[in-house]
């Protein structure tokens, strides 16, 4: 087995480290409560919401919205089960592989989902946006493609 020398974290990069674990926790917590407090559903159900409302007949394979979620396949069927309960989301058979299932939006989640928009948005734009000077938010932009791409 071939062993590397741990590459330790310096004092400012350790300092930086726990300001974005801790910033990212406080904000996901933020458009969480915003979103349950206003509109009664958390944050994840919210994302499955506007996945389908951007795709073509805002319909999508389950496979397809569990990797776009980042969310397990078991994790994914339960919450669709829960929006199904409200009549906003509904399951339909793959035409194109019988063990596949398509999630669809319906009118009343699309319905749903605009009510929920406008505070989540507010929400977004008064911790981030309005915080953050332009060039900030260029940087945050590049920063985020950066990572985004090096963990994909």
């Amino acid at each position: 087995m071939f062993v590397t020398e741990t590459r330790w974290l310096n004092a400012e990069e350790q300092r930086i480290w726990r300001s974005y674990l801790y910033s990212h926790r406080l904000l996901l917590d933020a458009i969480d409560a915003q979103l349950r407090r206003d509109s009664g559903l958390p944050h994840a159900y919210y994302e499955i919401l506007v996945r389908l409302s951007e795709e073509a007949g805002r319909a999508l394979r389950m496979a397809e919205l569990a990797d776009a979620t980042r969310m397990s396949a078991s994790r994914l069927s339960h919450a669709i089960a829960r929006l199904e309960e409200r009549g906003w989301v509904r399951r339909e058979n793959c035409p194109t592989d019988r063990r596949g299932q398509i999630a669809v939006l319906t009118d009343d989640g699309f319905a749903a989902l605009e009510a929920a928009a406008p505070g989540h948005v507010e929400t977004v734009r008064s911790v981030i946006f309005d915080t953050l000077d332009e060039d900030q938010v260029r940087r945050l932009g590049e920063i985020s493609e950066i990572l985004a791409r090096r963990l994909t």
